[in-house]
């Protein structure tokens, strides 16, 4: 898959707009065409969060998505509101360490994975983010793990630069995890 039309999705604090911004500039430096559209406000202090991704060979007309064909889901409020929006063969991927239930759609590809706990048990606590855009990249083929490394430098400023390494042990930790 080249182009994608993303939906992350989760409480704020989770790291989900970082991993939106990821995503985009890893789009950036494959030269591709992008938009990134976070939602700020009060899902930031704890409430719901969510950012649109859009990854595309030719211009991007809108970044507003009604319809991803990849939804990245890191809580169950967030499954539970874009699960129906996800377009028919599409892609959602999931925190089965904080949603307690199963996607309901069989006319999609679903991939659940213990991001959070995964990252915990790896001593990377704040990244599970970061394991579930490696798992999304391992099951879309979005971008190749080179490709992503150039978004997530663009993306780490250079006073963070430490946490690079770190960062792309949880892509890889997600994207070596197999159901």
């Amino acid at each position: 898959m080249k182009n994608g039309k993303i939906i992350l999705a989760g409480f704020g604090g989770q790291g989900i707009l970082f991993a939106g911004k990821v995503l985009a500039y890893s789009g950036l430096k494959a030269e591709r065409e992008v938009s990134w559209l976070p939602s700020y406000g009060p899902e930031m202090r704890g409430g719901t969060a969510n950012c649109h991704v859009v990854v595309s060979d030719a211009p991007v007309g809108s970044p507003i998505i009604p319809n991803p064909n990849i939804l990245i889901a890191m809580n169950r409020p967030s499954l539970d509101k874009f699960e129906e929006l996800v377009d028919k063969d599409g892609y959602i991927v999931y925190d089965s360490s904080l949603i307690d239930r199963e996607v309901e759609r069989k006319d999609i590809k679903v991939f659940p994975i213990p991001a959070t706990q995964m990252a915990m048990e790896a001593g990377l606590d704040s990244l599970a983010n970061m394991v579930i855009v490696g798992k999304v990249l391992k099951e879309t083929g979005l971008y190749t793990l080179e490709e992503i490394t150039k978004g997530l430098e663009k993306s780490v400023p250079p006073t963070k630069a430490t946490l690079l390494e770190k960062n792309m042990q949880a892509i890889k930790l997600g994207y070596e995890y197999e159901l």
